[in-house]
């Protein structure tokens, strides 16, 4: 099946199927494990300048979020677990065995870390005894090479067990990760488990479906979006997308003035009819996360939303356009600006550093009150009680 969209039909599809367009979908605590099952997964970083990656993900799309429902489900209910799926991520803890050939790959490279399986016994031991560990537990005088860098014995030894599944992470306590064993908490049928995928290409198939759901549309070019994803070369990602259109898991979208075919779930089908239908839906303002999923595909992003977004934090100082940690806006159908905002956290005090608008914006009264609106529920999540203006642009 194919459809044809205009520009803006696709950019109201990929924000319906985001929960960024329309009466929020997602509510509270259950809505913060309903978006993450429906994306797959929602990327992890622990930088916290106004809430991490993962807590500002959720802000935009679930109604009354608050940081702590991400922790309880987290390590309290269990129902989400921390591991790889596009780099370090968050997904529902019974996806925990589409992913054993990622755990098999560092089984596989053992060999390779000889220095560590000396540490094995030492960690599950401890592991019974405190019932769960930090590499600070251990004495940690000697160093190792390990990815990529030099680190004690045990924190290499812990991660090369994470790794290959026999630890998950137990809790974290800011920054400091504690580890406990994984068939003590992963639920029995999805711990053992059995590879479900008989062949690669089923495994890709399955990886390239979570990757599109995490985005809305994608297309069959080189891009970041597919990072992690092990063996997907060019002639693989053919065989997967002829694979799954055939088996109707995926629908063909063309976009008016834009060559490339693009890629949807053939279950958000009744999304792209809604939109084909002509429906009005509630437009809103939002605060997006630097490492969205909704803009995984920055070349995707720039080309339907006609927005171009990089990441500064990497930047010297001196190389960056904006700032070191910079929000994109949304509003409506479009990306209107950025925004430089930190949690000034001793002050209880949200200080908005910066903003800076698309060329073609033209901040008026309904404009501004949206993004004031935008920026005291963002003041409510970072649990601040008071709002510092720098910028004169909102004043």
């Amino acid at each position: 099946m194919r459809y044809r969209l205009t520009n803006e039909q696709a950019r109201k599809f990929i924000l319906l199927k985001q929960g960024l367009l329309g009466d929020y979908k997602y509510i509270g605590k259950s809505g913060t494990l309903d978006y993450i099952k429906e994306a797959g997964c929602i990327q992890y970083d622990p930088i916290d300048v106004c809430g991490k990656n993962a807590e500002l993900v959720l802000q935009s799309r679930v109604k009354g979020f608050k940081k702590e429902m991400l922790y309880d489900l987290l390590y309290k209910d269990r129902e989400l677990i921390d591991y790889y799926d596009k780099v370090m991520s968050i997904f529902s803890i019974h996806d925990w065995k589409y992913f054993k050939r990622v755990r098999d790959r560092y089984n596989q490279t053992e060999e390779n870390h000889p220095h560590l399986a000396e540490m094995k016994d030492e960690i599950r031991n401890k592991i019974k005894e405190l019932g769960y560990v930090c590499s600070k537990d251990f004495n940690r005088d000697k160093k190792v090479d390990w990815n990529w860098n030099r680190t004690t014995l045990p924190k290499a030894a812990i991660e090369l067990m994470y790794f290959q599944g026999e630890l998950i992470v137990h809790h974290k306590k800011n920054t400091i990760k504690y580890y406990a064993l994984a068939k003590d908490y992963i639920p029995k049928e999805d711990y053992e488990t059995k590879d479900p995928f008989k062949t690669d290409l089923e495994f890709h198939k399955y990886r390239v479906l979570r990757r599109i759901s995490a985005i809305g549309l994608l297309w069959n070019k080189p891009t970041e979006a597919y990072l992690f994803i092990h063996g997907l070369k060019a002639k693989e990602k053919v065989l997967v997308y002829e694979s799954l259109l055939k088996e109707e898991k995926v629908v063909e979208i063309e976009i008016e003035g834009i060559k490339d075919i693009f890629y949807a779930l053939k279950s958000d089908e009744h999304l792209i009819l809604d939109v084909l239908s002509g429906k009005d839906f509630k437009k809103r303002t939002e605060l997006i996360a630097p490492l969205d999923g909704f803009i995984w595909d920055r070349k995707l992003t720039e080309t339907i939303f006609n927005y171009k977004y990089k990441w500064e934090i990497y930047n010297k100082e001196e190389d960056r356009v904006y700032g070191y940690y910079v929000l994109p806006v949304i509003s409506g159908l479009e990306f209107i600006g950025r925004i430089e905002v930190i949690n000034q956290k001793k002050e209880k005090t949200l200080l908005v550093k910066n903003i800076w608008f698309e060329e073609h914006i033209k901040l008026n009264k309904f404009l501004r009150e949206e993004i004031l609106a935008c920026l005291n529920r963002f003041k409510l999540f970072n649990e601040c009680h008071h709002i510092d203006i720098q910028t004169d642009l909102l004043k």
